[in-house]
């Protein structure tokens, strides 16, 4: 018979971009091939300063044709629907007719950013708590917070409106890949993103337009809203090997595909760990989110697919707590006239934490603050001389960046929601066995960890099961 039909997941994450090949066998889906890349996109804000947090869309777009590129052509040949995820609440503007350039490349066909601004991350802190209070208030069940893309929009039409006039479009940055391969004339955007932009009401999936316009917001920038599975166009080229005519889903919540590809079971709790962290559990079918936020709660409610929620801890410090820690040693190094590699750094503070079983050191880690705290800093106490090695320190970083989120969504309210399992995704975890340890110390369930991958792998999913 013919080769097998298959699926591509993509993930445009953080710090890299990933992609997996699904494949149908007798035994169902099995991943054919997968890759990441890093995207080291990261660029200086002009407008935001030191507070703002850009990336270079050129350097993720070319991250991701790497990404293809490494993967299997004769697969790539079979590819009828493409899942894309990424990165939430961010936002890039881009020019309608002047979005991307298709051009020849070794794998077949590709597209090149034209006009296309920064990415504007959901890191970005250029909004700041009396900025945000200025703006009006949402119909929503979700606070606004700074690096929501709608709140993004308000600060350019503020204090820089003429950098707004350049652009006729916006969307995350997988919003913007699919409009892309799609060539859609209006962006299209899943609820879960529309959620994590603010100013979307998820009960009417609805943009607060009346409160906007009032406003003077440019509301002819929001995208245009579809279901999350539903197909938001086909390829308009070949695509590295795809065929034109492929079906592409519309763009995805990293956070909800990481979810998807393992999330099987009601009494499961998912905790993922990469670039930010979250821990999350399914509410029961047919609960609805409060109309008006607890702005003190840690929790919030994360539209998931067919109408349902997630509760979830979303913490914005995860691996990028470590990743600054190392950044820290790596200075220090440097002006103690020494030079050592970051990627060296991580492997050492690793087995070194590895090889100290418990510290007494009591790390606070929120170093980026919290959305429902942004003033809340980090901080180190209980500190004694016995415990001031690398391997001490690291150790007690990793426990308080999983006891941190336990202090958002804490054990006994996962008990009481019936959970028996924990669930562990993402990068960060994957890679660091110390993490791993810490939540297995931590919580008082069985642990089971997935991939790498796992946001690519569920945006793929949600296409095979929508097929």
């Amino acid at each position: 018979g013919s080769a097998p039909a298959c699926v591509l997941g993509i993930d445009l994450g953080t710090t890299s971009v990933k992609a997996a090949l699904l494949e149908g066998t007798e035994r169902g889906q099995v991943v054919a091939g997968s890759c990441s890349r890093e995207t080291q996109a990261y660029t200086s804000s002009l407008e935001a300063g030191p507070q703002g947090m850009e990336q270079n869309v050129r350097r993720i777009i070319k991250a991701l044709n790497e990404c293809l590129a490494a993967l299997p052509q004769q697969q790539l040949q079979r590819v009828t629907h493409i899942g894309i995820s990424g990165q939430m609440h961010g936002i890039v503007f881009w020019k309608k007719d002047k979005g991307c350039k298709w051009t020849e490349g070794g794998t077949g066909p590709t597209f090149e950013p034209e006009e296309v601004s920064h990415l504007i991350t959901w890191q970005d802190g250029r909004c700041s708590p009396t900025f945000l209070s200025s703006l009006p208030l949402p119909q929503s069940h979700i606070s606004l917070a700074t690096g929501f893309g709608c709140a993004t929009a308000f600060w350019y039409l503020k204090k820089s409106p003429d950098f707004l006039k350049s652009y006729d479009a916006a969307g995350t940055i997988h919003d913007y890949v699919v409009a892309m391969l799609c060539d859609l004339k209006k962006p299209l955007m899943s609820v879960q993103n529309a959620a994590s932009w603010g100013y979307f009401n998820c009960t009417n999936k609805s943009w607060n337009t009346d409160i906007l316009e009032k406003s003077g917001f440019p509301v002819h920038l929001l995208p245009e809203v579809g279901d999350p599975g539903s197909i938001a166009g086909t390829t308009v080229c070949a695509w590295h090997g795809i065929p034109k005519g492929a079906k592409v889903g519309v763009a995805l919540g990293d956070f909800q595909c990481s979810v998807y590809s393992c999330l099987t079971e009601k009494t499961d709790a998912v905790l993922n760990i990469s670039t930010s962290a979250q821990l999350t559990i399914s509410m029961p079918l047919g609960f609805q989110p409060p109309e008006t936020p607890d702005t003190s709660s840690a929790v919030t409610y994360f539209p998931y697919f067919s109408g349902d929620y997630l509760a979830v801890a979303a913490s914005l410090n995860g691996g990028n707590v470590l990743a600054a820690f190392v950044d820290m040693v790596a200075q220090w190094t440097e002006e103690l006239g020494l030079h050592v590699q970051e990627s060296a750094i991580y492997t050492k503070i690793i087995s070194a934490a590895l090889a100290q079983n418990d510290s007494k050191l009591s790390v606070h880690p929120t170093v980026f603050g919290e959305r429902h705290s942004p003033e809340q800093l980090a901080s180190v106490t209980n500190i004694a001389v016995s415990d001031l090695s690398l391997g001490h320190i690291t150790r007690a970083l990793c426990r308080g960046v999983v006891e941190n989120l336990c202090s958002m969504l804490p054990v006994p309210r996962l008990q009481e929601s019936g959970i028996r399992r924990v669930l562990g995704s993402g990068s960060a975890l994957a890679r660091n066995q110390v993490l791993r340890q810490e939540v297995e110390r931590v919580f008082p369930f069985p642990v089971v960890y997935g991939k790498d991958v796992d946001a690519a792998v569920g945006a793929a999913m949600v296409m095979v099961h929508r097929k």
